[in-house]
């Protein structure tokens, strides 16, 4: 597997209500949040991996002792795909479906969860993972849910650039501009500082991409 197909993914989202959770558990998460951006958006590239690998067993943990909290399984997904981008190649993608099936638990659970941070997770995975044979990459299911990421959530960061990254993917580059244009204008997440920062430099290094391709 593309090793930066799916190191990218997902840092999604805004807190929310995490209505399932106690305040330990709420404080756990919120950790992991905080935890899950410093991997991935200042740690070197080699030491990424094994960082991963101990925050998803946390995340293991959480869904563990709170396995209705829709919030839990989101965090679980979206630290295991990132620990599958970190690792790279064909020996990943366990982790994509594992990262999967959390995901589509977490849809099960409560589709609106963090925003519907479950959508646009869901959706980065069918828009970066091989097609068939070898994983279940699928365009037109990528867009599905982002459609209904951006009903739930249509002014977020992420949800945003999420759609503005399948649009540039679509070389639909006037659309995904816009989008992404829109994203950087997103009001900050109180305690995503670094997600924030980070998303928005993967987003402005699109616009960048774009501007190349089209101006």
């Amino acid at each position: 597997m593309n090793k930066p197909a799916i190191c990218m993914l997902i840092g999604l989202l805004s807190q929310g209500a995490w209505a399932a959770l106690d305040a330990g558990d709420q404080q756990r998460l919120a950790e992991i949040q905080q935890r899950w951006a410093t991997i991935q958006y200042q740690l070197p590239a080699a030491q990424r991996p094994a960082a991963f690998e101990q925050l998803a067993s946390q995340t293991a943990a959480l869904t563990h002792n709170q396995p209705a909290a829709a919030e839990a399984w989101i965090w679980s997904g979206i630290v295991t795909s990132s620990w599958a981008g970190a690792q790279g190649g064909l020996g990943a993608l366990s982790k994509v479906k594992a990262a999967k099936a959390d995901l589509e638990k977490a849809l099960s659970l409560d589709p609106k969860a963090l925003q519907g941070s479950a959508y646009t997770s869901l959706a980065a995975l069918y828009d970066r993972v091989p097609g068939w044979p070898i994983g279940f990459g699928d365009a037109d299911k990528a867009e599905q849910l982002l459609q209904q990421a951006l009903q739930v959530n249509p002014d977020g960061i992420d949800s945003l650039y999420f759609w503005g990254d399948h649009l540039y993917r679509q070389k639909k580059y006037s659309e995904a501009r816009t989008a992404l244009q829109k994203a950087l204008q997103a009001a900050p997440r109180p305690g995503r500082e670094s997600a924030d920062a980070g998303r928005r430099d993967e987003i402005k290094a699109l616009l960048v991409d774009i501007h190349k391709k089209v101006d």
